[in-house]
């Protein structure tokens, strides 16, 4: 069976024996938070548990290596939304220790693309566009720093108003530990 036929068949059972109730919430985020972390498959279940999240608490979004590549991309533009539409009113970045994204080695990500089938062609054609593709594809250095670039990004932001308190947290991917990069309480 594929993945898709399995995901739908049990979604069939979930829906006839009506196991979508105990999850029924709101669209505004109880607690009032937007969550920016990582895709990191060891946080799907441990960051919620981590941080006592239930359905319906946050905005949670996601991405590889919790990090804001573009000012105006859809990043900040979910939390724009989540501030203006959804009344949130402090935002988490959390990113975690050995992250794929730290120190990721675009040379070797474009070679695997290219064993796959991308034609050096279409990695040339995007870079005499202006894509500096190694750039995009690079990640980052530290955690620590990664994560302030982000809040700096969000608490400096046009569009994201002053009250925001907007925190940099780094979480353990195996034990679920948080660590404080930024107190938006205590930054001016």
């Amino acid at each position: 069976m594929n993945k898709l036929q399995e995901i739908l068949d049990y979604n069939q059972s979930f829906v006839e024996n009506k196991e979508y109730v105990k999850y029924k919430t709101s669209k505004e985020p109880k607690k009032k938070l937007v969550i920016l972390s990582c895709m990191d498959t060891r946080l799907t279940e441990l960051l919620p548990k981590a941080l006592n999240l239930k359905n319906g608490d946050v905005k949670l979004i996601k991405n590889a290596g919790a990090s804001i590549m573009h000012p105006f991309g859809s990043i900040i533009r979910s939390i724009v939304v989540a501030v203006y539409e959804f009344q949130a009113d402090e935002v988490l970045v959390i990113g975690h220790h050995g992250c794929g994204m730290s120190n990721l080695n675009a040379d070797k990500t474009l070679e695997s693309a290219k064993e796959r089938g991308i034609s050096t062609d279409v990695i040339s054609t995007l870079c005499n566009a202006g894509i500096d593709i190694k750039k995009w594809l690079h990640g980052f250095n530290s955690v620590e720093e990664s994560v302030k670039e982000s809040v700096t990004l969000i608490k400096n932001h046009p569009l994201i108003p002053k009250d925001i308190k907007v925190h940099g947290l780094i979480i353990d991917p195996e034990t679920g530990k948080l660590e404080v990069a930024v107190n938006g309480y205590e930054e001016s």
